[in-house]
């Protein structure tokens, strides 16, 4: 904890509204944030940086629940670092998103009955910077709604002139270390949008398809083979099966008829089929096929073409200028004519891969491209979290990083787009190949032309660590910020960015990895567990709920699922159960105010205090040091449970309450309570800012006078306990909790006062009269005063008169009746329990959910008969 005395000018005596309205509160706030510059980061500062970048949102999107749950996590870990007293950079910008943003671009010009074509390249990329210029963008207003702390004056674009250079020299080094080449392989196509695309472009659902079983070949020469993709056949150029199959071997090293073709086919044997699936063979297509492709390549196969970019049909004969779908029905109707369907499935389920952004159904194809030659660059990224340079939390996924880094394929780079960093090579009239860098002159001349495609998003992407921060320039910034302390993200994108940027980091920086911790976590997930999406009907705007319930509620909603690594379900009830939170410390912190709570001073010394005010100091510290340890863990959900539970639980409806009583007796106890309660709020106030910023902020200027929380210093533990307070209170707490039961039991409306004999002499409890009587409405006794109920609770004894507040009988008497229920419920679950031809038929689910109501009757059993002992006789 601080010395407020020495950091704050006296509380203002301004009174707080009655009621929270983050609606009027929040978007001024963070207006007065940005404008006093509390998120820019100094890279002259002297004092320890904590870096993170924000994992660059498209430029096409806008703010969803996993943006608005990472933006939190990453907020509440800069904002505590910044109170901390470190040199804090969020570093903020936006993707060009290829392939989404050009999509968009194209879908406008539709409506104005134009194509890209019709344009040209140079005016339709000068149509997306103006679309960019005056769409794009919409979710930094957003996350300006969602109280992001990042570095608004640093902003970047991965287009923009800077991260333009940076992607051009890393790719002029990577293409001179011969780690970027250009050759045929197979690559994710779509035929809508008419480019190669990453695997995480990639969405795998199951389709109703076909899977027909054909027969190649002729008389004994016959082989039957199985496809869910028949119109491929017309570009096969083998079958493959496994070299110790007995039932193939005498036709390995023959050609076979291929139907419908003109041509014969070898049968060839590879030890990568696998002869217990199928038929044991399989048809080999080089070209649209990424196994059949390995298996070309191994056997020296051809590979034939037969679909064009839009997947359409090549191959000549009767299926040419076909659809693909259109050929695969009427290749399968003519193999039939032929006879040579062997079997026929129809629906047949299987995983088929669809463009994320148009839903198309992919097509491998094989296409010249350029590569990335990932061998060196994966090893690296693998031996710098094995090495212990980089932490990956929670540790389990390192497995899941391992088997891709690991295994990682040649990253196919190019893309058939118009939007994006054109690849920085030039062709000449002779066949010369010239790549060029940033400070290179590009080749000039007729015959002369640069490379057509550009690169994938991923490729600058990759670069966001660095790039942002200058490089390749030896900036001031790159010196003081890189390597970045955590990095953020969805395990989702595991392999696909941090790869790459790992890869990349470890390349350009001579070793340095791009940031020390990887922080994993989950997805977010309805309140059900299921994926949210537009088409489950279960999708949420994240902006509704921030305008019903205000920002930190959403904010505490998401921070309080965060589990390590682990999905996060979330639904509206949980958003609403966060804002009746944020009210609670509104309505706290204003009830403190009025009473006189204050931060002047330094704390009085423990001698003078009350129990409760050394009871709540001690847990305050003992949760300071567990917040801190769980936000050092990265275990947000932990510290907003620790957080809410103290907050809630201890603060507000112990401490407060107990200082009721304090504050209406007067006099010095009244005023050291007061700078107690001030220091409490204080200190709670901060450790619940980096979650919850807007309603902190507000309430803690008010309570300290200070400029704001954001600047604010963060807590310490100052080491103080006392065990002696805390056994005290627990007392204290037990005797009102077990009281305020048998109250309820009784049916006693929680206002309504009931006259009482306290027996405390002796006890811990003897100074917590008025406090007890206060908490439970317990009057005095009086005269006519007649004990019916005795409650004997810690060693104290809370004598009751309830003559004339219950009808003892009628009591007894409903009592009675749900004690026969319960001992008939018990009596029906030991009979079946007892029963052993009834426990060897009975599934194990429904023996165990008869011994869950057994115990649950044991324990109605005890519960009624101690309240029926309770009872005075009627």
């Amino acid at each position: 904890m601080t010395d407020n005395a020495q950091q704050q000018p006296p509380a203002p005596t301004t009174e707080l509204p009655t009621q929270y309205a983050p609606a009027d509160v929040e978007a001024p706030l963070y207006e007065r944030w940005v404008e006093r510059g509390y998120f820019e980061a100094d890279a002259k500062s002297d004092k320890p940086p904590f870096t993170v970048v924000i994992p660059p949102p498209n430029v096409t999107g806008s703010l969803h629940l996993g943006h608005a749950f990472e933006h939190t996590l990453i907020d509440a870990l800069t904002r505590r670092k910044r109170m901390q007293g470190f040199e804090t950079l969020w570093q903020p910008g936006m993707d060009h998103a290829g392939i989404a943003t050009q999509n968009v671009v194209e879908r406008e010009l539709g409506k104005e009955g134009k194509s890209r074509h019709d344009l040209g390249r140079e005016a339709f990329v000068e149509r997306v910077w103006q679309w960019k210029g005056e769409s794009g963008g919409q979710i930094s207003g957003q996350m300006r709604r969602l109280g992001d702390g990042v570095a608004w004056s640093r902003e970047r674009f991965t287009m923009d002139e800077g991260l333009s250079q940076a992607v051009q020299t890393i790719f002029k080094r990577l293409y001179d270390d011969e780690l970027i080449y250009r050759a045929e392989r197979i690559i994710n196509w779509c035929p809508r949008c008419l480019t190669a695309i990453s695997d995480i472009e990639v969405d795998y659902q199951d389709d109703d398809g076909e899977l027909v079983s054909m027969k190649y070949g002729e008389g004994e020469d016959t082989i039957v083979v199985a496809t869910t993709r028949a119109e491929t056949m017309l570009g096969d150029t083998a079958v493959a099966v496994h070299p110790d199959d007995e039932r193939y071997k005498h036709l390995v090293g023959k050609e076979i008829r291929l139907p419908l073709t003109d041509r014969s086919i070898p049968v060839v044997a590879d030890e990568h089929v696998d002869p217990e699936f199928g038929t044991g063979a399989v048809k080999v297509t080089p070209a649209h096929d990424p196994n059949d492709f390995e298996i070309g390549r191994r056997h020296g196969l051809p590979s034939l073409t037969v679909m064009d970019e839009h997947a359409v049909i090549t191959a000549h004969g009767p299926f040419q200028g076909l659809d693909r779908l259109e050929a695969r029905s009427a290749i399968v109707a003519a193999l039939r004519a032929e006879g040579r369907i062997v079997a026929e499935k129809r629906p047949y389920v299987h995983s088929v891969g669809h463009c994320s952004r148009c839903k198309t159904t992919i097509e491998p194809r094989l296409s010249m491209q350029w590569w990335v030659k990932v061998g060196p660059l994966a090893k690296a990224a693998g031996d710098a979290v094995r090495d212990g340079r980089v932490t990956i939390h929670p540790q389990e996924m390192e497995k899941r990083y391992f088997d891709w880094v690991d295994n990682l394929h040649d990253w196919c780079i190019s893309r058939q787009l118009w939007w994006g960093h054109r690849i920085p090579v030039w062709y000449g009239p002779n066949g010369e190949t010239v790549c060029v860098g940033p400070d290179d002159e590009a080749p000039t001349g007729e015959g002369w032309h640069q490379d057509t495609d550009v690169l994938d998003t991923w490729f600058s992407s990759g670069l966001w660590p660095f790039s942002t921060l200058g490089w390749p320039e030896q900036t001031e910034s790159l010196a003081k910020f890189y390597p970045n302390s955590v990095l953020v993200t969805g395990y989702d994108i595991l392999f696909f960015w941090v790869a790459r940027m790992m890869m990349f980091g470890l390349y350009a920086m001579d070793g340095t990895p791009p940031f020390h911790t990887i922080a994993l976590h989950g997805m977010v997930r309805d309140q059900f567990g299921k994926k949210m999406s537009k088409s489950f009907g279960n999708a949420v705007d994240p902006l509704d709920w921030m305008d019903k319930y205000g920002s930190d509620a959403l904010r505490f909603t998401l921070a309080r699922g965060a589990n390590p690594g682990v999905d996060v379900p979330i639904g509206e009830d949980w958003v609403q159960g966060s804002r009746n939170f944020a009210n609670k410390i509104w309505n706290a912190t204003r009830f403190a105010l009025m009473n006189g709570a204050t931060v002047e001073g330094p704390l009085p010394d423990a001698s003078t205090m009350s129990a409760a005010d050394r009871w709540i100091l001690s847990r305050l510290n003992s949760v300071v040091a567990e917040v801190d340890a769980f936000y050092d863990d990265f275990q947000f959900a932990k510290l907003s449970d620790s957080l809410f539970h103290f907050a809630w639980d201890e603060v507000f409806d112990w401490y407060v309450e107990l200082s009721k009583t304090t504050f209406q007796a007067g006099g010095e106890p009244a005023e050291v309570s007061k700078r107690v309660l001030g220091e409490v709020l204080d200190v709670t106030l901060k450790l619940l800012h980096p979650v919850v910023p807007f309603v902190t902020e507000t309430l803690w200027t008010t309570l300290t006078g200070g400029e704001s929380v954001v600047v604010a210093e963060w807590p310490t533990d100052s080491g103080f306990r006392d065990a002696d307070a805390e056994r005290e209170i627990e007392t204290l707490q037990s005797v009102i909790t077990e009281v305020r039961r048998f109250r309820a039991d009784q049916g006693l409306q929680p206002g309504q006062r009931v006259p009482a004999r306290l027996e405390l002499d002796g006890t811990a409890l003897a100074p917590h009269e008025a406090a007890i009587r206060q908490l439970l409405r317990l009057q005095p006794e009086g005269e006519d005063f007649s004990a019916t109920a005795t409650l004997p609770v810690s060693g104290a004894t809370v004598a009751l008169d309830l003559s004339g507040t219950i009808d003892v009988a009628a009591e007894r008497k409903r009592l009675a009746k749900d004690l026969a229920a319960a001992e008939k419920e018990k009596a029906q679950a030991q009979g079946k329990l007892g029963n052993e031809a009834f426990l060897a038929k009975a599934p194990d689910k429904v023996v165990d959910g008869i011994r869950a109501r057994l115990a649950k009757a044991d324990e109605d059993i005890a519960r009624i008969q101690a309240q029926l002992d309770r009872l005075p006789q009627a």
